[in-house]
């Protein structure tokens, strides 16, 4: 370092302001480290009947979906389209935290962790070497390669999980439970039912299915029968959109459920005698021809005139009357 010499103050400033801008200019011309682009998107939907929340991004009239965002959808199902290649369908009234493994740098091969509280979904994408996590309240679903995902999860309201690893490619798919402990695996072409969330009360027959729910037919118009309604809905009054929470319940509905001159209801009432105050006996129909009377009541508490004895003396009394009258 230079020292001034034993010179004026002022002087001795002169002399280092040059080093000093020189030192300025080179100090900003060195290179900025690069930034770092911001991350790509997991997927985007387009749907706009949806609630999103977390990292969002409204680009070219699509929502796109960071890591660690929150989808919920409406009253009809959202699909979700995935940057790395396929699609989720998100069920309807259904909520999806959508996130990914930040320790794989390749976005295009990253591993799926996806949480679902209650209600249903579909995936469908081939699945890559990183393995897929699936939790819902009680279970913790694995999806690992190779194969073909086309698989549907549905959770209610109390609990009961049905999986469904549908098509002969299908992938390697595990069930585990944290609180129970124990795997099952949900072999391909094979749809489950958890009960209660549980790995000890599995149903390996279950009908209905595991996705989203078929839609509420629409009312048909034609013709003579104007207005008149599919009759999808009165075969099942109480379809499983409705039964697993995904919908709103059906309205009551315009007309008596039970057709006419059919029993709807049946009422047991007790049958009750009073000895002391018998009911008056119902009055003989009246001829034809004739016009009854009205018939005229006696008070509930009236008491009826004593009637004369009829006995042996009453017999003799009436015998001397005769003889003397």
């Amino acid at each position: 370092m230079e020292v001034c010499p034993a010179q004026p103050i002022p002087r001795c400033f002169a002399m280092l302001r040059v080093p000093l801008a020189a030192f300025s200019i080179a100090a900003f011309s060195l290179p900025l480290p690069a930034q770092e682009s911001p991350a790509a998107p997991i997927g985007h939907t387009s749907a706009t009947e949806v609630q999103v929340s977390g990292a969002v991004d409204v680009h070219g009239g699509q929502m796109q979906l960071g890591n660690g965002s929150t989808i919920t959808a409406a009253d009809h199902p959202v699909k979700i389209d995935l940057s790395r290649g396929g699609d989720l369908l998100l069920c309807s009234t259904t909520s999806l935290h959508l996130s990914r493994d930040r320790s794989i740098p390749d976005p295009a091969n990253t591993a799926l962790m996806m949480a679902l509280d209650r209600g249903a979904l579909e995936a469908h994408y081939t699945v890559g070497k990183y393995s897929d996590v699936l939790l819902t309240p009680d279970l913790r679903i694995l999806v690992s390669g190779p194969g073909n995902a086309d698989l549907s999860v549905r959770v209610n309201p109390q609990g009961d999980t049905c999986v469904d690893n549908h098509g002969a490619d299908a992938p390697y798919v595990t069930v585990a439970s944290d609180l129970e402990g124990g795997v099952y695996r949900v072999l391909p072409d094979q749809r489950v039912m958890f009960e209660h969330g549980s790995l000890r009360e599995m149903v390996d027959r279950e009908t209905e299915p595991c996705g989203c729910p078929p839609e509420a037919p629409v009312a048909v118009a034609s013709g003579a029968q104007t207005g008149a309604v599919s009759s999808a809905a009165s075969d099942n009054p109480f379809p499983l959109k409705e039964s697993e929470g995904l919908g709103p319940p059906p309205s009551p509905p315009l007309q008596p459920v039970v057709p006419p001159g059919q029993v709807h209801a049946e009422v047991t009432v007790p049958l009750v005698y009073n000895g002391e105050n018998p009911a008056p006996p119902s009055a003989a129909p009246a001829a034809a021809g004739t016009v009854a009377a009205p018939a005229t009541a006696a008070p509930a508490n009236e008491v009826p005139p004593p009637q004369p004895p009829h006995g042996f003396f009453h017999r003799i009394g009436h015998f001397f009357s005769a003889i003397f009258h």
